[in-house]
């Protein structure tokens, strides 16, 4: 950790005037702490690992070092024609890769097109992507498995790069994503500069992401305590949510409302409900196909659609503009979801509001979440809504044993998890 005196604007981070031009033309004022603190860093071309508040302007914070090097080397950074790529970014999701993809572009608007950058991922025709990506890229934004696909049929290769780039590395750095990052890592050359940056770094993972970084600088900034974000949290009745959340919406006239489900039949049960109460809600999961979720989800960032129940793929990355509030209906099985969830209300200095619904089943769970994340937040209740008597203070206030969450595992498997990811590390290592 550097001890230097912090950046107070961006013309101070070393960046170039084109960039510059940009972001002021953006209304950027002043680089965010995450800007400030690791854009130098990356600048020099050190590996970085990078945990801050969602809405906290990481994205810029790879971008932007990723176009300056570009930029300042032209052909150079290209290493010869063909399908090579230059600077890869790996996300989790379909819509992250976009939005990260579009911001990368707006960045680099005053490039006057010297920059390529391209997206992929599932759920749409890889015949167009590969159309996009004849004689290379300089920046491949991509989710792990479409990109896996584009390598097998030859459409691009990744001896090249020179940057790569773990956007949301917790989800990446997990089991499900294990085979394919490592697959693709196989396939990067040793020599690189890497960058992971996440909202949430568990301590085993910080641990071992230590195999894939060389002397990184390392940057935390996480805080459960964000300014700009109320959290707040409503005791309800059992069988109540749905009249309660319905009661909420039309009292407070919200603009704008992401209410998230565990499940994607949940989101359409739910949508009917409050459709019988007069409320009007589209539904966002992953059964949807490609063209429905780009239409839901730009429908709700334009304002179009005033309310959206989802799934957790709307939990990690995606940047709504003043979104007023999130609201948990039923509560993430990870302690983690639950801060990417609310983190998609007040980012980038916005108010921001965060609500979550609990009856007696989910008490135990909440304080869970509460502990994992360092916060405790005073139970209220909504007026006209007030829990039953003959529920006891007790379960409100008191810890006490709990039956442990759908999906939270036992100790004996978390151990068994962290010891089968430790060897895939190894493994990596000794490439």
């Amino acid at each position: 950790m550097t001890t230097a005196k912090t950046p107070a604007s961006f013309s101070e981070l070393g960046l170039i005037s084109l960039l510059l031009a940009r972001l002021a033309e953006l209304e950027y004022t002043q680089p965010t702490p995450i800007q400030a603190k690791a854009i130098p860093s990356v600048l020099t071309g050190r590996d970085l690992i990078a945990g801050a508040n969602t809405g906290s302007g990481k994205t810029a914070t790879f971008a932007l070092p990723m176009l300056q090097q570009i930029l300042s080397k032209g052909e150079k950074s290209k290493g010869g024609k063909g399908n090579y790529v230059t600077g890869l970014v790996l996300v989790p999701t379909r819509e992250l890769a976009k939005q990260v993809a579009d911001s990368i572009k707006s960045y680099a608007v005053h490039s006057n097109g010297a920059v390529k950058t391209v997206a992929v991922f599932g759920g749409v025709s890889a015949n167009t992507q590969m159309l996009a990506l004849r004689g290379g890229t300089d920046i491949l934004v991509a989710t792990p498995g479409r990109l896996l696909d584009l390598i097998s049929s030859n459409a691009v290769k990744l001896d090249r790069v020179q940057t790569l780039v773990l956007d949301e590395a917790d989800r990446m750095l997990s089991l499900g994503f294990t085979e394919e990052l490592s697959a693709l890592l196989a396939l990067l050359p040793k020599k690189k500069q890497t960058l992971l940056f996440s909202a949430t770094f568990p301590e085993q993972v910080q641990t071992l992401t230590q195999a894939l970084l060389n002397d990184p600088v390392e940057i935390q900034l996480q805080s459960a305590d964000a300014s700009t974000l109320v959290q707040r949290v409503f005791t309800v009745n059992q069988g109540e949510k749905t009249a309660v959340l319905a009661h909420l919406i039309k009292q407070n006239a919200w603009r704008q409302a992401l209410i998230f489900v565990n499940a994607k039949k949940q989101c359409e049960h739910l949508a009917e409900k409050l459709a019988k109460r007069g409320i009007t809600a589209e539904v966002f999961h992953g059964d949807k196909g490609q063209g429905s979720r780009t239409r839901v989800l730009d429908g709700f960032k334009s304002g179009d659609i005033e309310v959206l129940i989802a799934t957790d793929i709307a939990a990690r990355g995606l940047d709504i503009e003043k979104l007023p509030v999130v609201i948990n209906f039923d509560l993430p099985r990870s302690p983690a979801d639950y801060m990417h969830r609310i983190g998609r209300s007040g980012r980038a200095g916005e108010v921001g509001l965060a609500l979550s619904l609990i009856d007696h089943e989910d008490y135990h769970h909440f304080k869970i979440i509460e502990k994992k994340n360092k916060i405790r937040l005073e139970r209220e209740e909504v007026e006209g809504f007030e829990v039953d008597a003959s529920v006891s203070e007790a379960l409100l206030n008191v810890e006490k044993p709990m039956a442990k969450p759908a999906g939270s595992g036992k100790k004996k498997n978390k151990k068994k998890q962290l010891t089968a990811m430790e060897k895939w590390m190894k493994g990596l290592q000794s490439k």
